[in-house]
């Protein structure tokens, strides 16, 4: 083997990925189930009919051995009963040329489709897309695919892929659908992902229904109302949620605390005892009693002089948390004011 050659298979060798390491989908790799009694054929991509040698990269690349359950049929390798000591990366060679290469990997348990699933789904809206969460902090490379055919291992499945893993492990993926907002679900959505750890893969489906992982982002406290010895609290549903708002209404509960003895209480109704010193707001659609918002942060009621900011708004409301720097702006308009009648005052 000449010098160039040497060269050009140590390159090799450096790119062909530790198989223990794999932390991606690589490109071409094949499924083996355990106890299958079916062959699994791993094919050389060549573009000629010339022999072939097949070599695996385990801990160390090193020659395929044949043996019984290990046989090279033509250019491809065919193996049987494939356990975790046949898994790796195999490479198809050619005087010193990589022609291709495959991963072997090992399927895990079959489907368990509903329980203890890694997957959950959550929709804001009745609009086109919902998000799916991984929580299964064990793999390094996972994928979903919504689709009826997916659950079957269909090659012609669009997946979608998430390299960044989550702080605490998992993986986060939005998906799209193509329902109507407007008809009635009659088919569940199916949504299949894999997973991927050493060399082992697991497939995971789930089948639901739209409506049934609907859940608001959380509302908007809009402002307070006296009305007579109550206060009106008016909500506005989330930026995110579907329109128009009077199609797809949203139930609110609001949560107070009263001034008194500190008690918190509920309401549906919009119409607050006057009394209270913070509020807080979720939603939900009543109409399929979706899972709830999470709770807005607790609003302080501060109604007349005692609200911190009333350079222009002097009317008595609920004040939203203020942007930074809003207060130190009040004091300088009041100086402001101040100096200014100060001057006025001088002057006449």
């Amino acid at each position: 083997m000449g010098a160039l050659s040497l060269w050009i298979f140590g390159l090799l060798f450096i790119s062909l990925t530790r198989a223990h390491d794999l932390n991606h989908f690589p490109e071409n790799f094949v499924v083996a189930k355990r106890e299958d009694p079916n062959p699994v054929t791993l094919t050389c991509r060549s573009k000629t009919d010339e022999a072939v040698t097949w070599k695996v990269q385990r801990d160390e690349m090193e020659d395929v051995k044949l043996e019984n359950n290990i046989r090279q049929v033509g250019q491809n390798l065919v193996l049987t009963d494939v356990d975790t000591p046949e898994l790796g990366q195999y490479s198809c060679w050619r005087e010193g040329e990589m022609l291709s290469s495959t991963y072997l990997l090992l399927l895990e348990d079959d489907e368990d489709e509903e329980s203890d699933s890694p997957i959950h789904c959550r929709a804001k809206s009745y609009d086109c897309t919902f998000s799916c969460k991984w929580t299964d902090s064990e793999y390094k490379a996972v994928r979903l695919r919504l689709g009826e055919n997916c659950s079957e291992g269909d090659k012609s499945c669009q997946w979608i892929s998430n390299r960044e893993q989550l702080r605490d492990g998992g993986f986060q993926f939005e998906l799209a659908h193509s329902l109507s907002p407007y008809a009635e679900e009659s088919t569940k959505l199916i949504v299949t992902a894999e997973a991927i750890s050493d060399l082992s893969i697991v497939r995971k489906t789930k089948r639901f229904y739209l409506r049934d992982i609907v859940q608001p982002d959380s509302p908007q406290i809009v402002k307070c109302q006296e009305v007579e010895q109550d206060l009106n609290v008016t909500i506005n549903p989330p930026s995110s949620w579907s329109s128009p708002h009077s199609y797809f209404r949203l139930e609110h509960e609001i949560e107070y605390v009263l001034k008194d003895n500190g008690e918190h209480r509920l309401s549906s109704s919009a119409l607050v005892p006057k009394s209270i010193s913070m509020l807080r707001v979720r939603s939900r659609d009543p109409l399929v009693l979706s899972a709830w918002s999470q709770w807005t942060p607790w609003k302080n009621v501060r109604k007349g002089k005692k609200n911190p900011c009333q350079c222009k708004n002097k009317a008595k409301s609920c004040c939203p948390e203020l942007p930074s720097g809003s207060l130190n702006l009040c004091k300088k308009r009041r100086k402001k004011k101040r100096s200014n009648n100060a001057e006025q005052n001088q002057t006449g």
